[in-house]
């Protein structure tokens, strides 16, 4: 993590600058290499075609489609791991089809948090085309593909793509003429070369760095969930009497603590959403209504208590539907689609069809039973069902059991498990502090590099004469 902490500028220092620059007159760019040339986008490619998105495999003439989702958005690259096969006609393929070294572009999706308008090199030969959401632009003579690829994400990091953004209905639109009219500043070709084999060999330092870190992290949180499992079934005393509790994810559990079914020691409830035909459900709303969109808040398995929400519904609208509004200190849990979040209630609020809650009884403090929970990541994975809807049925929910000690172990349970996990969460915060100093870094190194800010042609061995679609096409 030391080196993480280095600050981006000082970290810019060991690289030189060019001899000479020049006035780019582009007011983003600055200035440039005095002997490099200015140039519109739309100079390094031969053409930016949309593509084509085929009809349902049928087992002949049938081809991957790269969609935006293919896209890998840390390393400019197409993922291969879930690749879609879809049927395209020859002619169609014919003048569709990838080739080694096309840039793509994002011309639909994104949103405000990830504009559209992302670029990655389509690096493979196998036979492949890209959905109609994404444009295919092979790159001309004369131009590095790594390099440009490079230039275009300093570009989107850097945000001149938003200037060429059309917002419509649910999605964003790239206006791919007006993007590919910027101005840029353009290398030689050798010195494209240079710049993309630096950035190459430098970013996948910096991947390597962030991978170890990611692993860190994963550790961290395995441990974290083992020491919440330890502490709810095994308790805080090592030398007492157990017994077996009948439940496979618990095991052994000390002797004298009961199992019951969780819903004889809460009151379970379920979920609902108000009609949506029914304006007056969603008009002069107070009611907070706790929902899928809201799972962010919980995600990390980090947050107690929740209070705020996305939507809210009306009095009118809880009265004549089966939502119910749930008291505080009410223990949720998400069953649909992200499924196996976990967390209290700290207002009264309704939530939707996709969690389960539970109104603890005077056995079971709120508290205890997130614990509970949250140790039971692994049986909410067994449990789920469905590969593209996911859920956990209700007959399944129903049949939960809970280890319940005495209400003092349950507290000193939990006062437990909040000192600890807050020291491993202290360590994941450092961890994820480092992530984004890398991040940060390796977004400034490719901006400096591509924009002439810094000289990195004499930062690489001699190397033969590059060939701009072999040379290095995973950067």
């Amino acid at each position: 993590m030391g080196d993480a902490a280095v600050s981006t500028s000082g970290a810019m220092q060991r690289f030189g600058r060019y001899p000479e620059y020049r006035d780019s007159g582009v007011e983003w760019l600055g200035e440039i290499p005095a002997h490099w040339e200015v140039g519109r986008l739309k100079k390094t490619i031969s053409e930016c075609r949309n593509g084509v998105w085929g009809e349902d495999p049928d087992g002949t003439n049938d081809v991957a489609c790269i969609r935006v989702a293919d896209f890998d958005r840390d390393t400019f690259t197409v993922n291969p791991s879930s690749l879609t096969l879809r049927h395209v006609d020859p002619r169609a393929l014919s003048t569709h089809r990838l080739g080694q070294g096309n840039l793509l572009l994002e011309k639909s999706g994104g949103g405000e948090r990830q504009p559209v308008g992302a670029v990655v090199i389509f690096a493979d030969d196998l036979p492949a085309v890209c959905s109609n959401f994404i444009a295919r632009m092979p790159v001309n003579d004369g131009h590095n593909p790594v390099f440009l690829v490079y230039l275009h994400a300093s570009l989107y990091s850097s945000r001149i793509n938003v200037r060429s953004i059309k917002q419509s209905i649910g999605i964003q639109n790239l206006d791919s003429e007006s993007y590919l009219n910027e101005l840029v500043g353009l290398p030689p070709f050798n010195e494209q070369h240079e710049i993309a084999e630096f950035l190459h060999r430098e970013t996948a330092r910096g991947d390597a760095l962030v991978a170890k870190q990611k692993e860190l992290i994963r550790l961290l949180q395995e441990k974290r969930t083992a020491l919440i499992s330890q502490a709810v079934t095994k308790g805080l005393d090592p030398d007492v009497a157990m017994k077996d509790s009948g439940v496979e994810w618990m095991g052994e559990i000390p002797a004298h603590w009961e199992v019951k079914r969780t819903k004889f020691a809460a009151t379970l409830r379920s979920g609902h959403t108000p009609s949506r035909q029914k304006p007056e459900y969603w008009k002069g709303c107070t009611i907070p209504w706790f929902g899928l969109a809201d799972v962010w808040q919980i995600r990390d398995g980090h947050v107690e208590y929740v209070r705020e929400t996305a939507e809210k519904i009306s009095e009118i609208g809880l009265a004549n539907s089966s939502a119910r509004l749930l008291p505080e200190g009410t223990v949720i849990l998400s069953r649909t689609a992200s499924v196996g979040f976990s967390a209290i209630l700290g207002v009264d609020m309704a939530t939707t069809q996709d969690f389960v809650n539970w109104v603890c009884g005077p056995s079971l403090r709120p508290e205890y039973l997130l614990c509970v929970f949250r140790a039971m990541s692994p049986e909410f994975r067994r449990l789920t069902m469905g590969s593209t809807h996911q859920t956990i049925y209700m007959h399944d929910v129903a049949s939960f059991s809970t280890p319940v000690p005495p209400i003092t172990e349950q507290d000193q349970i939990v006062a437990f498990v909040r000192r600890e996990t807050a020291k491993i969460d202290a360590m994941i915060a450092k961890v994820i502090d480092a992530i984004a100093h890398l991040n940060e870094y390796r977004t400034a190194l490719i901006s400096a590099a591509v924009t002439g800010k810094i000289d990195v042609r004499h930062s690489l061995e001699p190397t033969t004469t590059p060939n701009p679609t072999t040379s290095h096409p995973t950067p």
